[in-house]
């Protein structure tokens, strides 16, 4: 839950107000001084190409982008030279022309990696995972360079859906090559016109497309809220269809594990009470919680108690907690077989490549302990107590974290333009890369630095970033709320220490 400041609010809006005044009123200076030149050669920024043709891009966006992010686009899109580990290299770049264009040079910086979903450390070599990687690389390729339907279909293919299933608890499950694309090509699949999705207010921007691409009436309710959830589904199932009243044909409620841009954990076992209670089917994407929490890394039905029979679709990815692609859905068999008839992505696209599902199913195997080691289980011991203890220190240093315990997403809220570009540089400077999120990924007020915790991170690192991190929100002034004197964090004890 955001606790916006007042005065830090007036601030942010005082800003942006600023920022819109002077780039509308270069805007039009520059009309003005290109009114008399001829437009038919030049190509305006806009996407203006001589005189009859329309601008590509329009509105705020455009203005949003030329104006706003081409300024700091250096915070953005980083280009790494080594795999996502712990520490990884981020290589340098410079601009000669105001950001507007960015070069890469040949030197790399060696940062701690705070942006990476790299939840459980499998994104780096493994002892288990990487030998097993090579062999199916070497005798299956690097792409099938086809379908599942017609050539794509391989054994570890059928071997990755029989394990999926029952890794989460459910009868079968389908695979795709792409996580965005499992939401966004299944919910048009599974429901249509005279249908209703009911969607959390803050879903990922996959499961938005997939609902207004579907042709269903989409509403949604507030964030985490079972309360509202259950006014929406009464107001709904007693108005039916928009002007012929008719009953909804089928009615379906979308959410997720753990919100991405929050670190909230699903308020699940409220929400399928509500569900339960009015007859309509449960959506859960659990992208950013499969692998990542519960026990033995099943997510947050397992964290949260809630037998996975409840929920009659589970969807989540292979690219944070696995260290691959892709992405899942599990259900009944009926559903799963529907979805292999008539979902475009399992259809047209081409299949999972074969090295990324042996990644998956070796990582699997390490987290059930079939690898013959405990080294899943002190992975998922090590993310869940880094977690705990990085947010935990980040709090009592005065800034505004978001999220749940055990989450290993926690944001920094940081709302002021002018801190994205500041808390970014200088914590690079420092050799410790976060990613920061801006307008679209979030509402225009409230961008922030969103932290992804590894299990793969020491303490020692876990305490560097601290310092680093710390030090940074002092000299850009994002620590919003003040410290107790009582409370004393780790990284001031280890320089008592020291």
């Amino acid at each position: 839950m955001v606790r916006l400041p007042y005065v830090t609010a007036l601030t942010t809006l005082f800003s942006y107000g600023l920022l819109f005044a002077f780039g509308q009123l270069r805007d039009f200076v520059r009309r003005i001084l290109d009114a008399g030149k001829s437009s038919n050669l030049k190509v305006g920024p806009a996407g203006r190409r001589g005189s009859g043709y329309a601008p590509i891009c329009l509105g705020l966006e455009d203005f949003y982008t030329r104006r706003l992010y081409l300024r700091i686009q250096d915070c953005f899109g980083r280009p790494i030279a080594s795999a996502p580990d712990a520490w990884f290299d981020v290589v340098e770049r410079y601009s000669n022309d105001s950001n507007k264009t960015l070069h890469c040079t040949t030197k790399t910086s060696k940062c701690l990696n705070l942006g990476s979903y790299n939840y459980l450390g499998f994104a780096a070599a493994d002892e288990y995972c990487t030998p097993r990687v090579i062999e199916s690389l070497k005798k299956y390729s690097a792409s099938t360079c086809s379908v599942r339907v017609d050539g794509g279909n391989t054994k570890l293919h059928i071997e990755l859906e029989e394990l999926v299933a029952r890794f989460v608890g459910k009868p079968a499950a389908i695979v795709f090559g792409m996580g965005y694309v499992t939401n966004s090509a299944i919910i048009p699949a599974l429901v249509g016109k005279g249908s209703l999705i009911i969607s959390d207010s803050l879903n990922h921007n996959s499961i938005v497309n997939g609902a207004r691409g579907s042709g269903a009436t989409v509403r949604v309710f507030q964030h985490n809220n079972p309360a509202h959830l259950e006014e929406v589904l009464r107001e709904q199932i007693a108005g039916g269809q928009p002007r012929t009243h008719r009953p909804w044909k089928k009615i379906i409620v979308i959410v997720e594990g753990i919100y991405s841009m929050e670190g909230e954990l699903c308020k699940l076992p409220e929400i399928i009470a509500v569900c339960k209670k009015y007859k309509v089917y449960t959506y859960l994407d659990e992208a950013h919680s499969i692998g990542a929490v519960g026990k033995t890394g099943r997510g947050v039905c397992e964290l949260l108690g809630v037998d996975p029979t409840d929920v009659d679709i589970m969807m989540g990815t292979f690219t944070k907690s696995f260290g691959s692609c892709g992405g899942y859905i599990a259900a009944s068999k009926e559903i799963i077989d529907h979805l292999k008839h008539i979902c475009p992505a399992h259809i047209y696209a081409t299949s999972m490549s074969p090295p990324a599902v042996q990644q998956v199913i070796s990582a699997i195997k390490v987290i059930l302990g079939e690898d013959g080691s405990n080294r899943g289980a002190k992975k998922l011991a090590q993310i869940r107590e880094n977690s705990n203890f990085f947010r935990s220190e980040l709090q009592k240093m005065g800034f505004e974290v978001l999220g749940d315990n055990d989450s290993p997403v926690m944001p920094i809220m940081l709302y002021n333009p002018a801190k994205i570009p500041a808390f970014s540089r200088e914590c690079l400077r420092q050799h410790v890369a976060v990613v920061t999120v801006a307008f679209p990924a979030t509402p225009l007020l409230l961008a922030r630095a969103r932290i992804c915790i590894s299990a793969s991170h020491s303490r020692e690192d876990l305490i560097k970033g601290l310092e680093v991190i710390s030090k940074v929100g002092d000299l850009v002034g994002i620590k919003y709320f003040p410290v107790e004197h009582e409370k004393t964090t780790s990284v001031e004890k280890t320089k008592k220490l020291q």
